[in-house]
């Protein structure tokens, strides 16, 4: 994308003409294309004008995540590179304290075509949760069930989200420490129903970097603790954990990252993705 005025979206308008900040910028454009490209996340026709074009909705929260997935998808799409229509969604959870108004705002000054929609679910989660135990499960459960029936309604293919390299990561180990398996949240799945796709194209994207892009940009951030916060989170830990082994050895994270692109079914222990009862010695190098 060309940064005249006149030649970028509004979401770019007044970005930092900086070295660092087009370096970082470039970084993370291109991680997501990649992640776009490798897990086929446009049709293989996609760029055919004859196609029928894809619609995504492209989960926003307010926070420096869903912004940067924002920002960055309308760049690729801008660039020709991503030929889907994109429909901004935010779903205000009732919680208290929430600023109702900032996003709705946010996106009719940037020209972002959007959905805004009021659900209270922060009331069931009370309801429904025991004191002292945290609300993340039900919370998600029910937040994604209302964006796959607005995603329905609105004609979407995809429910597009905001996860990062360190969510996917962070979810990782917590699956690995609690949960007894090895398993994360992948960049492309398909709902339990079967017909809407699950898309996180920021998938190879660092959180430093959309936590520095989102600042340099100065888009009007909400905090992730309005439900209260809740010390202990497993999610907390294992960050705290992740964030001592990159101190200790800078890149580590990185390392890790590609660990999970890189599995041999045949060195792990699940019978059910790899034949070790059907293993044989091949005669010919006995002696």
């Amino acid at each position: 994308m060309l940064d005249q005025p006149e030649k970028i979206h509004a979401l770019f308008q007044g970005a930092p003409q900086t070295t660092e900040f087009k370096k970082l910028r470039k970084r993370i454009v291109r991680a997501t294309r990649e992640a776009i490209e490798q897990y086929g996340m446009i049709a293989p026709d996609a760029h055919d004008p004859d196609a029928p074009r894809a619609r995504w909705l492209v989960c926003l929260s307010g926070g420096k995540d869903s912004y940067t997935l924002l920002a960055v998808l309308h760049e690729l799409q801008w660039r020709g590179l991503l030929p889907v229509d994109i429909l901004a969604c935010n779903l205000d959870q009732g919680q208290p304290g929430f600023p109702a108004t900032v996003l709705p705002a946010f996106l009719e000054k940037m020209g972002v075509p959007h959905r805004i929609e009021y659900q209270d679910t922060y009331s069931i989660v009370m309801d429904k949760v025991p004191a002292n135990r945290t609300f993340c499960a039900l919370c998600s459960r029910l937040r994604r069930g209302h964006l796959y029936r607005i995603a329905r309604e609105e004609g979407c293919s995809a429910v597009v989200l905001g996860h990062h390299r360190d969510d996917i990561l962070e979810t990782f180990f917590m699956n690995l420490f609690h949960g007894g398996r090895l398993a994360t949240m992948p960049p492309k799945l398909v709902n339990e129903e079967g017909d809407l796709f699950v898309y996180r194209p920021l998938a190879h994207v660092a959180e430093a970097d959309c936590e520095k892009f989102s600042a340099a940009m100065n888009y009007p951030i909400i905090p992730c603790d309005l439900c209260g916060s809740q010390d202990g989170l497993q999610r907390q830990q294992v960050k705290q954990i992740l964030d001592g082994w990159e101190r200790n050895s800078p890149g580590r994270r990185q390392v890790m990252f590609r660990a999970l692109m890189n599995a041999r079914p045949s060195h792990l222990l699940d019978p059910k993705l790899f034949d070790f009862a059907g293993l044989s010695l091949n005669p010919k190098n006995f002696t």
